[in-house]
């Protein structure tokens, strides 16, 4: 019989570092969050990255004939590829062995993998990838959708992710009435090309979502606005520089405040201040962007992965399957929104 516990699939073939980035973050994830999981892909290497008699115990290694190399196209890869590490890992999730699944290898063959095994939710068009940004306003973060999948969107995809990001707000990330914006180029509504004064009226006009206007480049990071929509070309160029400027600022606080005797003295003292500082900043501490919109809980992570953050994504799978935000949105917004 299967467990009660939270089962996690992960692509272990996947990403920069693996395996043994995504081994050793996968531990960490089945000591401290209690949960199963299965690593898919070569058994040998997977074996190999294990510490030394390390047990397996909550833990078992699904094998995997083959894996989607970064440079490979996507969906073409994953058809041809069917014993693919990340197709075994989606079919676990399909055939209810696993009850979520993580990669952070090839995101296009991710979202493919899902697309073709996992099918869309009803009502929903075009899946989003949403990703977690920190804000000025501390344990305020803002999730902006789609940050990829998507480079050109009608204004009812735009529609559709606010939908989906409102729900995932709420019962994952606990925002009460989360706020919803479009981002623009300015406030007034009929601001932005044509697409966004029609995805503006949409927005407005739908009774499930709170929806309170334009959000400018400057508003994102503010705190006002709890989700954020926009096209996958826009936010994934917004996701890179927000990630770039956390690196810049944590290399300036690294480099500046040591110079000096007084720096040194000061540094000592601040140094719990910039661990915060670094947690809050660090797109390490979210592990991965939810892939929202299949037809099942599938977390997308960075290529460059490493086991802090593999145990993050693992974390944040976890919670989104214990609030069953799949079957919230399927439920309480797209069948009402059919149904009405």
């Amino acid at each position: 019989m299967r467990s009660t516990r939270v089962r996690i699939a992960i692509d272990a073939m996947g990403g920069d570092h693996a395996p043994g980035e995504i081994v050793a973050g996968a531990l960490r994830a089945r000591e401290e969050l209690g949960v199963d999981i299965l690593l898919v892909g070569d058994p040998q290497q997977i074996e190999a990255a294990l510490p030394p008699k390390t047990s397996l115990g909550q833990m078992e290694i699904v094998p995997a004939e083959d894996a989607i190399a970064m440079d490979e196209e996507p969906l073409n890869a994953v058809r041809r590829k069917r014993k693919a590490s990340i197709n075994v890992a989606m079919d676990l999730v399909k055939q209810q062995q696993a009850d979520a699944v993580f990669s952070a290898g090839h995101s296009g063959a991710a979202m493919a993998s899902a697309l073709l095994r996992l099918g869309r939710l009803p009502g929903i068009d075009r899946p989003a990838i949403g990703t977690v940004f920190p804000t000025i306003v501390a344990g305020k973060p803002v999730l902006v959708l789609d940050v990829g999948a998507n480079v050109d969107c009608r204004p009812k995809f735009l529609e559709q992710f606010a939908v989906m990001g409102s729900a995932y707000s709420q019962y994952v990330l606990g925002t009460t009435e989360p706020k919803v914006g479009l981002l623009n180029i300015g406030e007034e509504d009929s601001k932005g090309n044509d697409a966004a004064v029609r995805a503006h009226q949409l927005l407005r006009e739908n009774s499930q979502i709170n929806f309170i206007g334009n959000a400018e480049g400057r508003d994102v990071l503010s705190g006002r606005f709890d989700v954020i929509v926009c096209d996958g070309f826009v936010g994934n160029v917004l996701l890179k520089f927000a990630e770039a400027v956390g690196e810049v600022i944590l290399q300036i606080l690294r480099e500046e405040l040591p110079q000096g005797l007084h720096g040194q003295l000061g540094s000592a003292l601040l140094k719990p201040n910039l661990k915060r500082v670094k947690q809050r900043m660090d797109h390490a501490e979210h592990g991965g962007a939810l892939l929202l919109g299949v037809a099942g809980v599938c977390f997308i992570g960075h290529g460059s992965s490493q086991a802090p953050s593999i145990f993050n994504a693992i974390r944040m799978a976890k919670e989104a399957v214990d609030n069953q935000v799949i079957q919230r949105i399927q439920s309480q917004y797209i069948l009402e929104r059919e149904s009405g």
